[in-house]
């Protein structure tokens, strides 16, 4: 009997699964954003609008396509895995024709009742059909010139496209998250070690280029790396943006000012304190122990995930699991990195936490496919 005849055989219906689903997962996933809910209201100076209540709905319409998708058998959506990756790359190429534009980029497609970023449904089905290519391919081959290339070649696709809307920050986590679910799936390490010795000598070459004939860079794109290193050489310019927010995280101290209580938000000092920056809101509000609590909750959502992901015999779904969770470790690493001055402004959203729409829905889908995953393994 095969895998696929055993598991539409022993399927749960009805009842048990809703039974077996990961209640503790989705129990967390809920107070993340619950959290978030709370943090767009002290924004927003204490009222739910203009953030708040529209985020509540969408997490509430997030729950329920999560439901929905895990009560789909998992073999469904390892079929649709190619479909969903073509479908995600065509609306790509769709921003790039017809794509709505804002504060300088065209990442949008306007579907009238909500403007969607296929960038973000490209993070998830990119999982997907790299879980579903190795679950095809034998593990014998897995190191094999050839069959390396293939997946390079599908991570780079959509890499390019989004590089030319452009959004830098979604094109880091795409070739990150694919390059590590390759190395999960078992692609041996001497590929990885020439990746990274290519870009640290690229890197090397980028600075050893400045004022030379063969620069490498533009001048303003060495000033941004400049304002990076030493934010403090520009705090009324390039640097400001990272000069507020630490500003906000350092004044929360310990415990923070209290709720609806920092400065730096309230007057506006904090740049895009809804999206991108609403970490450092968080932090200055309720401090140390508010910041690591929310990362204690994140890290639990990551274990959660890694053991369905291990205790599952199926590769695909074992695989896909496993991408979820570096998708969305990835996420919130990268954006706290970003709002401590860690790492480069790239514009990466706070997940679950911060104010967005594609943004949530996406990544509630994702966990529903962690759910159908952990619903119809064999048991």
């Amino acid at each position: 009997m095969s895998y696929l005849e055993y598991t539409v055989k022993h399927t749960p219906s009805g009842l048990r699964k809703v039974l077996y689903l990961n209640w503790p997962l989705a129990l967390l996933l809920t107070a993340v954003a619950a959290i978030g809910i709370l943090m767009l209201y002290s924004v927003a100076g204490g009222t739910f609008d203009p953030w708040a209540e529209p985020q509540a709905k969408r997490y509430a319409l997030g729950f329920a396509v999560m439901f929905f998708v895990a009560m789909v058998p998992i073999w469904f959506w390892r079929n649709m895995s190619v479909l969903a990756y073509t479908v995600s790359v065509l609306l790509l190429v769709a921003v790039e024709l017809v794509g709505v534009e804002g504060k300088g980029a065209q990442r949008w497609i306007d579907l009238g009742f909500m403007r969607l970023q296929p960038s973000e449904l490209m993070k998830v089905t990119l999982v997907m059909f790299l879980a579903a290519y190795y679950d095809w391919l034998p593990m014998k081959k897995t190191s094999r010139p050839l069959w390396v290339l293939l997946p390079v070649v599908l991570i780079l696709i959509p890499v390019a496209l989004v590089l030319r809307q452009p959004d830098l920050g979604t094109s880091i986590l795409l070739i990150t998250g694919g390059g590590l679910i390759m190395f999960l799936a078992g692609v041996h390490w001497a590929y990885f070690a020439v990746v990274i010795a290519a870009i640290g000598g690229l890197i090397t070459a980028v600075f050893e280029s400045r004022g030379t004939d063969w620069q490498l860079l533009a001048d303003y794109q060495y000033r941004r790396i400049d304002t990076f290193l030493d934010p403090a050489s520009d705090p009324l310019g390039a640097g400001y943006h990272i000069t507020q927010s630490k500003i906000a995280l350092g004044s929360g101290g310990w415990t923070g000012r209290g709720f609806m209580q920092g400065t730096q938000s309230r007057l506006n000092f904090l740049p895009e304190k809804h999206t991108d920056f609403i970490f450092t809101t968080l932090a200055e509000e309720f401090g140390f122990v508010g910041a690591v609590s929310l990362l204690v909750l994140y890290a639990l959502i990551v274990v959660f995930c890694v053991s369905s992901a291990l205790a599952n015999r199926d590769r695909f779904s074992s695989l896909l699991t496993l991408g979820v969770a570096v998708t969305f470790f990835l996420f919130f690493a990268v954006n706290m990195s970003m709002v401590m001055g860690l790492a480069p402004v790239v514009g990466v959203p706070l997940p679950l936490v911060s104010y967005g729409g594609s943004a949530m829905l996406i990544l509630m889908l994702g966990f529903g496919l962690v759910q159908s995953a952990h619903i119809h393994r064999p048991r």
